[in-house]
């Protein structure tokens, strides 16, 4: 049987309580209402709300200051300097939820002149999940994860949904329905007719934040097998050499290997009492991933690739 219960706005297939395991620092960024976009490279299966899990690995302080400043630097750019970040990262834990309005390919994102810059600057992944409206739960429950998305269990949905408290984030968005009377209108391909290819690259970009984006790029591909440390130098040098979108090709990891950023941030995890709300480097990271006991047979386990998990 399949496991979750309750209600959680629409979706599809045999989701009722669909749940996401991401890493960190991207599980809290994303419930916090400071990542408004999670990459994948499969579409989005569900829409209406997504409940954001925190896999098991403790994030390493370098991680955490690489994303920080991504986001800081693409606010910036819509002259959004305030951003209050979460004060910790806790792991192996259910986080809040978000709704998930839509899901278009990179390109599209890129281009769309609806949205603020900044958020087109998230598109770094072949498919790219809107997110609107982030809760995050006052005491964040103590769980497991699995992969891809999954029912959350329904004691702990009837739990979690009476400890949701809103979110005030840095710059509320609102991505427009093409047909307002469908949930499911906003989809890849979607809204190609309205995009002009011509300026997704012509926004002028300063060293700071290409810098910025280069850090988030080693940070989310710290996962796959040919990870590199991350970048040492400030943010003041000049990283004129660094392209964005980034391609997801680079993200590319074996199935045995979760990719990071939301993909490999679909880490499950076996909790442990030590392992609160933490953002030391220093406690050992528990868990390995599971699928679902009643997960869906649909093929939403896809994930080759670091899109799939954080950025």
């Amino acid at each position: 049987m399949r496991r979750g219960g309750g209600g959680g706005g629409h979706s599809s297939g045999n989701y009722r309580n669909p749940c996401l395991t991401m890493h960190q620092p991207w599980a809290s960024l994303l419930v916090y209402g400071i990542k408004r976009i999670e990459g994948r490279s499969w579409p989005a299966p569900i829409r209406g709300r997504l409940w954001i899990h925190a896999a098991g690995k403790v994030p390493e302080e370098a991680t955490i200051k690489a994303m920080e400043a991504f986001y800081r630097e693409i606010y910036a750019v819509d002259g959004i300097t305030d951003i209050k970040f979460p004060k910790h990262y806790p792991i192996s834990r259910l986080l809040g939820c978000v709704e998930v309005v839509g899901c278009v390919r990179r390109e599209e994102l890129a281009g769309w002149e609806m949205v603020p810059q900044g958020v087109r600057l998230e598109a770094q992944t072949d498919m790219c999940w809107l997110c609107e409206q982030p809760q995050k739960l006052l005491i964040p429950f103590e769980m497991r994860g699995y992969q891809g998305v999954y029912n959350l269990e329904k004691k702990i949905y009837e739990g979690a949904i009476r400890g949701l408290t809103p979110v005030e984030v840095p710059l509320p968005v609102k991505f427009p329905l093409p047909n307002p009377q469908d949930p499911f209108s906003l989809k890849p391909g979607s809204i190609s007719a309205n995009v002009d290819q011509s300026r997704i690259s012509e926004v002028e970009r300063s060293s700071s934040l290409n810098a910025a984006i280069a850090g988030a790029q080693a940070a989310a591909t710290q996962f796959s097998k040919k990870s590199q440390p991350l970048p040492t130098t400030s943010l003041n040098d000049t990283a004129k050499s660094v392209t964005v979108p980034i391609k997801s090709e680079s993200f590319e990891v074996s199935k045995a290997m979760p990719t990071h950023s939301s993909e490999s941030s679909n880490e499950g995890s076996r909790t442990s009492n030590d392992k609160n709300q933490i953002r030391s480097r220093d406690q050992p990271a528990s868990g390995s991933f599971r699928p679902h006991p009643g997960a869906p047979s649909k093929n939403v386990y896809e994930w080759r690739r670091r899109g799939d998990a954080q950025f």
